[in-house]
């Protein structure tokens, strides 16, 4: 498959999150805008910047609808270990196949290491893309404040 352009059908995507269990990402975000975010790995200081970012908005993100799930090749102690220092409230999925993800979503595969390069989504209540951000290295991604504008735009147009 190819990038998912604007208007697509988000993939059927199963996340594995800190905690246990698993959830389909269509369905966790079904009803409310989304954001999506692969990132690279709990190395990536642009990574960790983007996701504490991402954190700091809950608040604003709550009260305008949006949820949030993040996802990488990490181990789950890794992950779980990201998840604590930063004090992430979001799923943040774990043990991603990186080669399955670009599949099925068109993101860019680093190959030594194998990781997800960044990429992110804002989804709409029905799962449609409404903007993908694609990154082949470590600059490149959503930010908290352009994804709270999109929404905001993208609900005065549906009013």
């Amino acid at each position: 498959m190819g990038l998912l352009d604007t208007g697509a059908e988000f993939p059927a995507l199963k996340v594995s999150p800190v905690g246990g269990g698993t959830f389909d990402v269509r369905e966790y975000l079904a009803g409310s805008f989304g954001v999506v975010l692969f990132y690279r790995g709990s190395w990536c200081p642009y990574c960790t910047a983007q996701l504490r970012a991402f954190q700091r908005a809950h608040d604003r993100f709550a009260q305008a609808g949006i949820k949030v799930v993040a996802l990488s090749v990490d181990s789950e102690v890794t992950t779980k270990d990201l998840v604590e220092k930063h004090r992430l409230s979001f799923p943040v999925g774990h043990s991603a196949d990186a080669r399955v993800i670009a599949e099925a979503t068109g993101a860019f595969v680093n190959d030594d290491p194998v990781h997800l390069q960044s990429t992110g989504f804002v989804l709409a209540p029905d799962g449609n893309v409404i903007t993908a951000v694609y990154s082949s290295g470590a600059i490149g991604r959503l930010v908290p404040e352009d994804v709270l504008g999109l929404v905001t735009h993208v609900k005065e147009r549906m009013s």
